[in-house]
């Protein structure tokens, strides 16, 4: 069994933070330095992201099926769980699956719904670089900007970039697996599954991830749920407007 690489900060009630495809723990350490004065906080990355182990295999169950091991490898007897996009989608299957282990759930910009895979130009420009030629980080922007126009998409994609060796550089995530499994990322939660506890749900102004028709169906899974707006902010809501994301979470938690 392997264990997925994580930054631990701070002391406290534990809060395990998940990010989105693409992205990695590192993404919230701004964020994460914020909670760890009251909290310990775990960034986490999940399979085939970050600094965390790379395999073929990759569906929610074996992402809720991580971050059990994980918890149980730290004796993590009950948690918050925070997770973003994916990361969000992955807390809600682990909240159904295991709700005796999770005390506060907090969902950015993800519902239970189905959505339809829509990450098609992104995979194409990670695909489109070749290292051997593409061998500085400003080749690489140059081929991911073809594909991608959005500058702060291509700084969070460029994040990712880093010297494998002397001469070369890579991706840290395993972009053949997210490649060949990009159809998994949009599955919905699983029909008649549901968690009573405590559940706050921050969607983006600006974002289209949650939208009014989604209520009921997000009522159905957690009835005991809020959905509070994050002004100012699309789906990257927890760096767009990081003041108030933050003082949404700590008073949810407090």
């Amino acid at each position: 069994m392997e264990l997925l690489h994580s930054k631990i900060l701070g002391e406290g009630y534990p809060l395990l933070i998940l990010h989105g495809y693409f992205g990695m723990g590192d993404n919230w350490k701004s964020l994460g330095n914020k909670f760890a004065e009251n909290f310990e906080v775990h960034l986490i990355d999940q399979r085939n992201h970050g600094r965390s182990f790379h395999s073929d295999e990759f569906d929610y169950e074996l992402l809720v099926e991580d971050l059990y091991n994980y918890i149980l490898h730290y004796n993590l007897e009950k948690v918050h769980l925070l997770g973003h996009s994916m990361g969000g989608k992955v807390v809600m299957l682990f909240a159904v699956t295991y709700p005796e282990l999770v005390d506060k759930l907090i969902i950015a910009d993800i519902g239970p719904k189905y959505f339809k895979p829509h990450h098609q130009n992104i995979l194409a420009a990670l695909n489109a670089v070749n290292f051997s030629i593409q061998n500085t980080r400003n080749k690489i922007e140059d081929v991911l900007k073809i594909y991608i126009s959005e500058p702060g998409i291509l700084q969070f994609l460029l994040k990712n970039v880093f010297r494998k060796t002397k001469n070369q550089l890579a991706f840290r995530f395993n972009l053949q697996s997210l490649t060949e499994n990009n159809s998994e990322v949009g599955a919905a939660l699983p029909s008649f599954t549901h968690f009573d506890g405590e559940t706050l749900f921050l969607k983006g102004e600006n974002s289209n991830y949650i939208l009014e028709e989604d209520i009921p169906l997000i009522t159905a899974h957690f009835s005991n749920s809020k959905i509070v707006t994050v002004k100012n902010a699309g789906h990257w809501l927890h760096a767009e407007n990081p003041t108030q994301f933050y003082h949404e979470v700590v008073s949810f938690l407090a």
